[in-house]
């Protein structure tokens, strides 16, 4: 099937529609769901939760807060310096949330050379991590400048669609304008929305080595030369988005890992707020984006899915201009191509079946009650309550987002789409945060996917242990 679909994009490249440039219908569904943190100083509980989002980000940057994190302080910091570097193209720099066996023969077949140069362990899975990451990458994008001023790139006004959302006492620039940075002002981003690293009163820079093992500072990854962000809106934070979503794509290919990739999204997306380049909302909302995409596209959702997109994971830089977008017509299809070819190339790495290979770990992630308690203080980051009518309640997930079960059924196929939807809703966390409105997109922000994914694990588990026992 891929291989068809490869000759179709070549010859019949009209047959599907090229991606939008700016605010696709699925831009504005993530525009709509992310927009409540535009409200915020409309109210005093809103204003509560900007001053703690600084108050909290400010803590964990320095060390302050003691969160349960994975690795000591210190050597977390480290980690966070290396994970400013994304490999987009084979996420590769996220693998070792699939364990020591596991992580190694991954990481053997999909490498960066250098910042542009990376190889992959099939192409299949390339075309999955390809079109997903810039599906989940769109969505996020798409919020930067829009929150910062209203704008698609800093300059270029939106579209009458989306400045319909900007109404109902929104403000643009809302953490510019709360934390002393307007945007334009000295010191400020100037297309709004400051960063950590320009309004927190004391930022903890330090040096160490990047991604290559070569000499670098936080400040490399902030100011440049290795990043500039000093122009770049901080909402939501494209670096989470991008964990969560490859992080899902190898927890989906690699099922006896899913909890543990979840929190290695969770420690990548924590990571951008320890180097000081995000907020905690930031991350909140780049998690958010990603969960809710990545579920549209497992329900092939034709906002999602039929399109022709650029391929960031393309490996050979001789590629002609065809093979280097990519179209998915059936998403689940894809995955389950993938997933085979993923289990081929580990097994033939690891020397043993998945399954053996996958309980072999000496890492930060094996014991599952430490992973829990750090995704559990990543799920609100111990910001108040905005949303009063959502705060007490537990929200149905599959009357409110129904798609979300198939973060579920796709990696754990013996649950009903009702079943896991059940599962989330049982497992879900603290309501009433800033973005849980009582939307389908807000229910995105409280789902405790660590917590869902070991009840569906188990569940999935006895039922191929009674089918085994007749």
């Amino acid at each position: 099937m891929i291989g068809t679909l490869r000759l179709g994009l070549a010859l019949l490249g009209t047959a599907l529609p090229l991606q939008a440039l700016a605010q696709s219908p699925a831009n504005l569904t993530a525009l709509r769901g992310l927009a409540p943190v535009a409200r915020l100083q409309g109210s005093p509980a809103g204003k509560a939760a900007l001053d703690a989002n600084l108050r909290v980000t400010g803590d964990i940057q320095t060390g302050a807060l003691k969160q349960p994190t994975l690795l000591p302080f210190p050597e977390q910091q480290q980690l966070a310096l290396r994970d400013c570097f994304i490999t987009d193209g084979n996420a590769t720099g996220l693998a070792d949330g699939l364990g020591t066996a596991l992580a190694t023969a991954y990481q053997g077949r999909a490498r960066y050379s250098d910042y542009k140069t990376f190889t992959s362990v099939a192409p299949t899975v390339a075309d999955l991590i390809g079109y997903t990451n810039n599906v989940t990458k769109s969505d996020s994008n798409s919020g930067k400048y829009f929150f910062g001023n209203a704008t698609t790139n800093g300059k270029q006004a939106i579209s009458a669609e989306a400045s319909a959302l900007l109404t109902d006492g929104t403000v643009t620039d809302v953490f510019g304008k709360a934390y002393g940075r307007p945007a334009g002002s000295p010191g400020a981003d100037r297309f709004g929305n400051s960063r950590p690293f320009q309004t927190l009163p004391h930022l903890q820079a330090y040096r160490g080595a990047d991604y290559f093992g070569e000499a670098s500072h936080s400040l490399d990854w902030l100011r440049g030369p290795k990043q500039d962000l000093v122009d770049s809106p901080s909402y939501p934070s494209g670096h989470t988005t991008y964990g969560y979503t490859e992080s899902l794509i190898l927890a989906l290919l690699v099922p006896e890992r899913y909890q543990q990739m979840v929190a290695r999204a969770a420690e990548y997306g924590n990571d951008r707020i320890i180097v000081g380049a995000h907020y905690a909302m930031d991350v909140i909302g780049g998690r958010a984006t990603s969960l809710h995409a990545v579920a549209h596209l497992l329900a092939n959702d034709p906002a999602y899915v039929g399109q022709i997109r650029k391929n960031p994971a393309v490996i050979d830089a001789n590629a002609t201009d065809a093979d280097k977008r990519v179209g998915v017509t059936d998403y689940r299809a894809l995955l389950k191509e993938a997933r085979a070819a993923m289990t081929d190339a580990l097994k033939a790495g690891c020397g043993d079946t998945v399954v053996a290979c996958a309980a072999q770990d000496t890492g930060r992630f094996k014991d599952p009650a430490a992973n829990a308690a750090f995704y559990e203080a990543t799920q609100t980051y111990g910001l108040p309550v905005v949303h009063d009518a959502t705060a007490n309640a537990r929200e149905d997930v599959g009357k409110i987002a129904p798609e979300a079960g198939h973060l579920l059924t796709a990696a754990f196929p013996a649950l009903t789409l009702e079943e896991a939807n059940a599962i989330l809703t049982e497992t879900q966390g603290p309501g009433g945060g800033f973005l849980d409105d009582g939307s389908e997109f807000g229910v995105y922000s409280r789902i405790n996917l660590y917590a869902a994914a070991g009840k569906a694990a188990a569940l999935a588990a006895s039922r191929a242990g009674a089918s085994a026992a007749r």
